[in-house]
C-alpha cells in the first residue's frame, strides 16, 4: 500500500529550532501561522526586497515591479489558493481541529511571502553571476563534494531556506523560528545539492532546497512534517502538498504581471496583451473591458479577471491530482495539467521574446555579472586573509572586513564557512547597494 502523508502532521505548529516543552505567551487573535507571517513581513531580508530586481533592474519607473511588490502579489494569490485548499480539506472532513481553512491560505500566504527572500541581487543572473565566480575560481580547499555544490550550483531557493532559518535573528537556532508548516510549503525543492543528474527526479528535484549548513535543520523538519523521502536518493524527499500551491501562485504572477510590466515599459504592443488574456475573459468581461477607455487601466483590467481564471483552474488541477499529491505520485507543476495550459504558456513565450532579452534587462544584467564576480574577489580574499593570518594584504583585509557584518573573530574558521560569510553577505545585498559598493571598493566613485 503507498505511503499517504497526514495533514495532521502536514500542518504541524512546531517551530524549527526551539524546544518541544515551549510555550507561546502572546494571545489571540494572531494564530501561530499568522505570526509566521508577520516575522517574514517584519525582518530586514524581506525589506530588502524592495530594491531588488524582478524583471527589469534598477528600474526608474515606479510602477514596474520590484521583488518586494511581485511578493506581496504571490502572497494575495496564494493565500486565495490555499483558502479554496483548506475549504476542500474541510469538505472531506480531513482538516485537523483547531486548523480552519482561512488558517491554510495563511500557511500558503506566509511561505510565497518568503519564496525570493534568498534571491541575491539582479536575479536570476545574480545567481548565475555567483555560480559562475565559483566555476572559475579555485577557492575550495579542504571543502567536500556536498559542499561545493552549494556554491557551484548556487540556488536562490536554498539560500532563503538559509535565510529564513539561519541568517535572520542569529544566532538563535531556527532563525525566525518559523512553524514546520509554512517551511514545508516554502520549499519547493526539498533537497540537498548534489553533483548528478537531477532531470529525472521530478519537479519537487528539480533545484535543490536547502545547503549542507542546513540539512540537520531540515532533517527536523521532514521527521516533523512526516515527508516522504524518496527512494535511492541522497537526501531527497516529495513535497509538501502545499509547497505546490506557493509554487503556482509564483507561475500566475510571473506569467501576467511580467508581460504587464514590459507593457509599462514599452516593450510589449496593447494588441499583444489583449490577445493574450482573450481566452481567459467571459463574454461579459470582454464586454466591459471595451468599456475602459484607458489602455492602461484596461490592462489592469485583463490582468485582475485573467488571475481570477487561472487560480480557479490551477485550483481544479490540485483537486484532480490530490490523491496522488498526498501518496508522492504526482510530481509536475500543477500549471501543466490545467485545462488551458498552452494558453498560460503563451505568456511565458512572448516574455522570452520580448521582455527577458530587452536590451535594458541584458544590459544591467551584464552589469551584474561584473560587480558581484568583483565583490565575490575583494571579500573572499579578505575572509581567507583575516581566517588564514596571512602576513600580506592584512590592513586592505582589515578594512573590507569593517563593512561586514561578520565576527571579529575569523581564525581558523572552515573554507566552507568562510565562503557562507561571503555569499551571505553579497546575496543579501539589494541591487543598488551592490553596485555603490563595487564602485566604492573599485575606486570607481567616493562616498
Amino acid at each position: 500500500m503507498a505511503q499517504r502523508m497526514n495533514w495532521d502532521k502536514l500542518l504541524s505548529t512546531k517551530r524549527i529550532g526551539r524546544d518541544e516543552n515551549y510555550t507561546d505567551i502572546s494571545q489571540p487573535p494572531r494564530s501561530e501561522f499568522t505570526r509566521d507571517y508577520d516575522r517574514i513581513i517584519f525582518s530586514s531580508a524581506f525589506r530588502r526586497l524592495q530594491d531588488k530586481t524582478q524583471v527589469f533592474p534598477l528600474a526608474k519607473n515606479d510602477y514596474v515591479r520590484t521583488r518586494l511588490t511581485h511578493s506581496l502579489e504571490v502572497a494575495s494569490v496564494g493565500r486565495s489558493l490555499g483558502v479554496l485548499a483548506g475549504d476542500m480539506l474541510k469538505s472531506k472532513e480531513e482538516l485537523p481541529d483547531g486548523i480552519t481553512p482561512q488558517d491554510v491560505g495563511t500557511i500558503v500566504a506566509a511561505a510565497c511571502l518568503a519564496h525570493d527572500i534568498g534571491n541575491p541581487p539582479f536575479g536570476h543572473a545574480g545567481e548565475s553571476a555567483i555560480q559562475e565566480w565559483f566555476e572559475t575560481n579555485n577557492v575550495f580547499d579542504d571543502i567536500v563534494c556536498a559542499q561545493k555544490n552549494d556554491f557551484l550550483k548556487f540556488e536562490g531557493n536554498a539560500q532563503g531556506f538559509r535565510t529564513l532559518c539561519t541568517l535572520q535573528q542569529a544566532p538563535q537556532k531556527g532563525g525566525l523560528q518559523l512553524t514546520s508548516a509554512v517551511l514545508g510549503a516554502f520549499t519547493k525543492y526539498p533537497r540537498a545539492s548534489v553533483d548528478e543528474d537531477s532531470q529525472d527526479w521530478g519537479i519537487s528535484g528539480k533545484k535543490f532546497g536547502f545547503m549542507q549548513s542546513e540539512k540537520d535543520l531540515f532533517a527536523e523538519l521532514s521527521v516533523e512534517l512526516c515527508l516522504i523521502q524518496k527512494p535511492n536518493r541522497k537526501a531527497a524527499w516529495y513535497r509538501h502538498p502545499l509547497a505546490f500551491l506557493v509554487e503556482a501562485a509564483d507561475d500566475i504572477c510571473y506569467h501576467v504581471m511580467d508581460i504587464e510590466d514590459g507593457f509599462k515599459a514599452g516593450c510589449i504592443a496593447f494588441d499583444e496583451i489583449v490577445n493574450l488574456h482573450q481566452p481567459w475573459l467571459t463574454h461579459e468581461q470582454r464586454v466591459r473591458a471595451e468599456q475602459i477607455k484607458d489602455k492602461n487601466r484596461r490592462v489592469e483590467y485583463f490582468r485582475a479577471a485573467t488571475i481570477e481564471s487561472m487560480i480557479h483552474e490551477i485550483f481544479g488541477s490540485f483537486t484532480n491530482n490530490y490523491d496522488d499529491i498526498m501518496e508522492a505520485q504526482f510530481d509536475r507543476e500543477l500549471s501543466a495539467r490545467i485545462v488551458r495550459a498552452d494558453e498560460f504558456r503563451s505568456f511565458k513565450k512572448l516574455a522570452n521574446k520580448k521582455v527577458y532579452k530587452e536590451r535594458r534587462v541584458t544590459e544591467i544584467e551584464a552589469c551584474g555579472f561584473e560587480v558581484i564576480g568583483g565583490l565575490l574577489t575583494s571579500f573572499t580574499r579578505a575572509i581567507d586573509i583575516k581566517a588564514k593570518t596571512l602576513p600580506h594584504g592584512q590592513n586592505k583585509s582589515r578594512t573590507l572586513l569593517s563593512l561586514m557584518p561578520v565576527a571579529d573573530d575569523l581564525v581558523g574558521l572552515s573554507a566552507y564557512k568562510r565562503l557562507l560569510l561571503a555569499t551571505d553577505f553579497i546575496s543579501g545585498m539589494t541591487d543598488s547597494f551592490a553596485v555603490e559598493l563595487y564602485q566604492r571598493i573599485s575606486g570607481i566613485s567616493l562616498p
